[in-house]
């Protein structure tokens, strides 16, 4: 396991455990991909889309994951700095290539997406010993997702992590279930809810909140979270806006109407401009306020980790649309 004397160690605003890759998006949209003739090459994987939406906010920020030994690994190590995310604990692997994601696109609902992950890839190879305890109890918010619960190795890194955390103030979990990464919906449940017993916030849509807890209605989903001793649960519910919950406050925040283009985005700008307000100490009405509309501004773009907001951005559409609900009261 490493560690850090006190001189090396960085205290980043935000550190994330996770899925990164390369994203081929099509350019043209509402044709399937054997139509397709061009693509766009993104940064990629829901982690380093956060990394790069906090950083994009202006927080320190830092990633752990790994890359294969190839071009398209040197494209994300090299594309994550440009975002000004910290590469310093991407893992090279050297058997596994760096995973390739290819999406459709056919607004406004409907964005099928491909994962070329197999046998495995190298963001699911982290082992303990690439965890940086120090460097992860000294963040000040941890990001993890439930995608690196998948399989071993990373999920005993992810302990690993966790340990290392000791559930202080602001430790994430994205609850980010892909069932394609999974031998069967049990196996996710056992995991996520033993990670759920390490973590103070809990995000994630119904569906994903199904797997955590077996609830799908958004009340008893949040109280459901909550009841594993998570601090905030926040439950997106997409056109029906979020609910955040503590053990004394409720709030709901409707959401912001858009012009679609491309929706895979929206959830990682979220979590991103929910690890700015958190950092920020704002009240819950406000981190989710804020978080809805920088989702909002991904969707009504192509593109996932060049497309994350600007806190001018994000405040320009978050406060009009407070405004706007004053003036409804």
């Amino acid at each position: 396991m490493t560690s850090s004397t006190d001189e090396e160690t960085w205290a980043f605003d935000v550190l994330a455990i996770g899925r990164c890759g390369v994203d081929l998006y099509p350019l043209q949209t509402g044709v399937g991909l054997e139509h397709v003739e061009t693509f766009g090459k993104f940064l990629g994987g829901s982690a380093a889309n956060v990394s790069v939406a906090a950083a994009r906010l202006g927080s320190t920020t830092a990633l752990i994951s790994g890359v294969g030994n190839d071009p398209f690994g040197r494209f994300v190590s090299a594309e994550l700095a440009r975002l000004g995310v910290d590469n310093r604990y991407v893992v090279t692997d050297h058997l596994l290539a760096t995973p390739v994601t290819f999406c459709e696109i056919f607004p406004p609902e409907n964005f099928p997406l491909y994962f070329y992950r197999k046998p495995s890839a190298p963001d699911l190879q982290i082992r303990p010993g690439d965890i940086d305890c120090a460097v992860v109890a000294n963040a000040r918010l941890f990001w993890s997702t439930v995608t690196g619960l998948a399989e071993e190795p990373s999920r005993s890194a992810h302990f690993t992590a966790f340990e290392a955390r000791g559930r202080a103030p602001l430790t994430v979990l994205d609850l980010d279930y892909r069932p394609m990464f999974w031998e069967s919906p049990a196996a996710a449940t056992e995991q996520v809810q033993r990670a759920l017993l390490q973590v103070t916030v809990a995000v994630g849509n119904t569906e994903e909140c199904e797997i955590a807890v077996g609830e799908t209605d958004p009340h008893k989903a949040a109280d459901a979270l909550l009841d594993f001793g998570v601090e905030l649960a926040v439950v997106k519910q997409g056109p029906k806006g979020v609910l955040g919950k503590t053990k004394s406050q409720t709030v709901r925040v409707p959401p912001y109407f858009v012009d679609v283009v491309n929706g895979l985005g929206a959830g990682d700008s979220f979590g991103g401009s929910l690890c700015h307000g958190l950092l920020a100490g704002w009240p819950v009405q406000k981190i989710l306020r804020y978080a809805n509309a920088a989702g909002a501004i991904v969707a009504s773009r192509l593109e996932c980790s060049t497309a994350m907001p600007t806190a001018i951005e994000v405040a320009a559409l978050a406060e009009v649309a407070a405004a706007t609900e004053s003036l409804d009261v």
